[in-house]
């Protein structure tokens, strides 16, 4: 479980990204729409091209939880393939099994869903899987161990207790709640991926690095 400073520094970040990284922070969006601190309510001064184009690259790896050095490696990757850079990138972030536990509606948070795959609760074709980096591929299955279904957290998420928190699941999972299983049928588009954030911007960052 977050603790309560985890917590705050959640939704402080999340209101300095103006983007919702937790349910609790989506709450204090709802009711304070500005930037922390004393000149949060006061219009932003216009940011340069940099601190915009930053700004957008910690929006993109906080929404995934991931540290800097992830973000980086999986941007190179994402340079080296064919088609359009940001739009691999979000695919490759996209497919990691901690953002699939958490799509799949198993955990209301991505730092709940990266806790349940480090803890060994959740299987990719019958094999356990502990690192929330795993890269699933289109036709694996992912589904909660056995031992683990009975237990509160995963009744909760089966009973659908997270649909209140998450987006509706999108087209690249086929996801069967009551089982506590899901399929990755095939590679996620940008489009159809629940993160806000301009690519592009994100691209220009690395880029000019």
């Amino acid at each position: 479980m977050a603790t309560k400073s985890q917590d705050r520094r959640k939704v402080r970040l999340s209101r300095a990204l103006g983007v919702a990284l937790t349910p609790k922070a989506a709450r204090y969006l709802e009711k304070r729409p500005y930037a922390p601190g004393e000149h949060g309510r006061t219009k932003r001064k216009q940011d340069s091209d940099y601190a915009v184009r930053l700004r957008e690259k910690q929006r993109l790896r906080e929404q995934y939880g991931i540290r800097e050095k992830q973000m980086r490696n999986t941007f190179n990757e994402a340079r080296r393939k064919d088609g359009l850079t940001g739009e691999n990138l979000v695919e490759l972030l996209e497919m990691r099994l901690d953002a699939l536990v958490l799509r799949s509606g198993f955990a209301r948070t991505t730092a709940q869903a990266r806790q349940l795959v480090v803890h060994r609760h959740i299987l990719v074709d019958g094999q356990t899987v502990d690192r929330p980096s795993f890269r699933v591929k289109p036709g694996q299955l992912i589904h909660v161990k056995a031992k683990s279904e009975g237990t509160e957290p995963f009744q909760v998420a089966a009973a659908g207790g997270h649909a209140d928190v998450l987006p509706p699941v999108p087209g690249y999972l086929e996801v069967e709640l009551d089982k506590l299983q899901s399929r990755l049928v095939r590679r996620p588009k940008r489009a159809e991926v629940p993160v806000v954030c301009d690519v592009q911007l994100v691209v220009e960052y690395y880029a000019a690095r």
